[in-house]
């Protein structure tokens, strides 16, 4: 069992397996661990990727795609060999070949994925991410996570950070630069202020730059070249890739030679990291700026940092932490493989919800699990899969037979029971670690099924006194006889009768800084709305940055792992209909996707799409009702 963390970089992609509390690195190419960022189309019509690509494009310059991922969201193909291709397709060819060459070296596919992306893309661009995802075929629920944020989730590993520590982070990376400012909590970091970023700056322009040097010094000799030969082009990619070894080169040498071997000319141009250093440091007084600007909309000042971590190879570039150390005046880490830091956080997260259920509480095997006051154990088909046992037995014909033959595994600790009104366990899949509009949707039963969420007018809502609440994790439902909330929706003929567990918003939840309470879900006229009150703490939800709901059907005992990031604000009524995952306001198209589960239910998630914890440490912030059909 084990977790992979991808960072689909611009110009360089990297991965990392984590396994049994351990990450590390995974080679993906025969001369380092991160591959060139490249796609290749052959004759044939097939596709390479990584470092074949990149050498095999020196020489088919028209069949290679490179830096594609800044293409995103651009209607405009790209061409290869003369088929267009859309940058979404190509990040899809790019995302299966890692997934692939890890899963053939680790002998069978990862139980968890976590795919990082710059902290400033928007709705849109997430939304396209959840397509590259759904394009490269991934079957099983993946997490998204902000450069930024796994960077920092790396770091905490690395050095110790006590809680409330806040880092910033400086991530400048091969296209695209992130500027964010995290605050350590005792299971992770949540995301403090505005992140800042710049879509279009980065290692390749510092490329450009030096290659502009090079031209220059060779008095025009590459504007008489022939763009049409083969042999020219050939040699001009490879004075380009010179150009990028060149810099990489400076990082550690004061001064380099870079040859330059074309058909009519064959000499040397030498560079000085003096000279470098002037080319960018025009350029680099934005990043600079923008980490200033996220650290002033974390309400902190610069003093108040930890320390400021520098990521991605660009910032391995001496002269971008000594701009930085002047400017913040606190510690600047830069980790001796900044590539890697960031697939290594990713790892690190999506292997958090697998330590998570290999640490749920579970039964030994000599205990009946159907027998009163049972635990949890974990099932082996999903690493997020729990049975929660029920405080009353069950009749004995409803017990699965003696032979079943499946596996037990060992207790971890004692726990409370938890009530059940059939009196059976519950089969319950922690949504924190699934992200917001998954690519798999249980709910539907149709794979590829995402949700969108709008504002839906209308006068009839059920409100209760705005307080705050708490939470219980999904495998751990309140205890029989909680407390309902004014809200919850209960008939009143049945107002005697005991509200189920999962329906409850009990007074527990609400001493929490932020949770959701559901009082009714109707579908009719092929619409579905949902009522509901939620406080957030003062702060405004956020689908891609911040807190936010996630709303997912199930039949209340089996939660489906699809899940649905929203930004609602206040209480209310909601219209979800089945859309692409991002906030729209049409309401003509039919809600397909809830199909026939019997009930719905909403939890806080935040920042990176996993679920919001409680001071308990559990993630219990909503509650599941029934479904109302006409």
């Amino acid at each position: 069992m084990y977790a992979l963390g991808i960072d689909l970089g611009t110009t360089y992609t990297a991965a990392a397996v984590w396994r049994s509390g351990h990450a590390e690195i995974v080679s993906l190419g025969s001369r380092s661990a991160a591959v060139p960022s490249v796609v290749l189309l052959r004759a044939d019509e097939t596709i390479l990727t990584g470092e074949i690509a990149s050498r095999r494009g020196l020489t088919e310059p028209h069949r290679v795609a490179r830096e594609f991922k800044r293409r995103l969201g651009d209607p405009t193909p790209i061409l290869l060999g003369g088929a267009p291709y859309s940058a979404e397709s190509l990040m899809a060819r790019m995302l299966r070949a890692v997934i692939d060459e890890v899963s053939s070296r680790e002998g069978g596919e990862p139980n968890a994925i976590c795919v990082s992306h710059p902290a400033n893309w928007g709705p849109y661009k997430i939304d396209l991410l959840y397509q590259v995802l759904r394009l490269a075929g991934i079957e099983r629920p993946v997490q998204l996570i902000t450069e930024p944020h796994a960077a920092a989730v790396f770091y905490a590993r690395q050095q110790r950070l006590e809680p409330d520590a806040t880092v910033a982070v400086y991530d400048l990376g091969g296209g695209t630069f992130d500027a964010a400012v995290l605050r350590k909590t005792p299971d992770g970091f949540d995301l403090i202020g505005k992140p800042e970023g710049i879509e279009r700056l980065g290692g390749i322009d510092f490329d450009a730059a030096i290659f502009a040097h090079v031209a220059g010094s060779l008095d025009g000799a590459l504007d008489d070249l022939d763009g049409e030969d083969p042999a020219v082009t050939a040699a001009v990619a490879r004075l380009r890739e010179e150009c990028v070894q060149a810099k990489e080169a400076l990082s550690v040498d004061t001064d380099v030679t870079i040859p330059v071997l074309l058909p009519a000319l064959t000499t040397e141009v030498r560079l000085t990291r003096a000279e470098l250093e002037a080319m960018v440091r025009p350029v680099l007084s934005g990043p600079t700026e923008a980490l200033r600007r996220a650290v002033r909309s974390a309400g902190i000042e610069p003093a108040d940092l930890h320390s400021v971590l520098l990521v991605g190879g660009s910032s391995r570039i001496p002269l971008v932490a000594q701009m930085v150390g002047a400017e913040f005046g606190r510690p600047v880490a830069v980790d001796a493989h900044p590539k890697h830091a960031v697939a290594l956080g990713a790892a690190w997260h999506a292997g958090a919800s697998i330590a998570e259920a290999q640490t749920a509480l579970v039964l030994p095997e000599a205990v009946d699990p159907w027998a009163t006051g049972a635990a949890e154990a974990v099932a082996p088909a999903w690493p997020g899969d729990a049975w929660t046992a029920t405080a009353e037995p069950a009749p004995e014909s409803s017990r699965p037979p003696a032979t079943s033959g499946a596996p037990v595994p060992e207790p971890a600790g004692p726990t409370a029971a938890v009530a059940s009104p059939a009196g059976r366990p519950k089969l319950s899949r922690p949504v924190g670690a699934v992200l917001a509009a998954a690519v798999v949707a249980l709910l539907a039963g149709v794979a590829g099924t995402v949700w969108a969420v709008d504002r839906f007018g209308g006068d009839d809502r059920t409100k209760a006194p705005a307080t705050e609440a708490g939470m219980h994790s999904p495998q751990h439902t309140p205890a029989a006889g909680a407390t309902a909330s004014p809200s919850a929706s209960v008939p009143a003929s049945a107002a005697a009768a005991p509200v189920p567990a999962d329906e409850a918003c009990t007074d527990q939840m609400r001493q929490s800084p932020r949770w959701v309470c559901l009082s009714r879900a109707t579908i009719r006229d092929g619409k579905f709305v949902i009522w509901y009150e939620a406080d957030w703490n003062g702060e405004t939800p956020d689908t891609v940055k911040g807190f936010h709901l996630h709303v997912y059907g199930g039949d209340g005992q089996n939660p489906d792992e699809t899940t649905m990031g929203s930004q609602v604000t206040a209480h209310g009524e909601y219209y979800f209909e089945d859309q692409q995952p991002s906030v729209r306001r049409t309401s003509d198209a039919d809600f397909e996707a809830v199909g026939d589960a019997p009930k719905v239910c909403a939890r806080i998630a935040k920042s990176g799409h996993g679920l919001a914890r409680a001071a308990d440490g559990s993630y219990h912030t909503g509650n599941c009702i029934p479904i109302q059909r006409d």
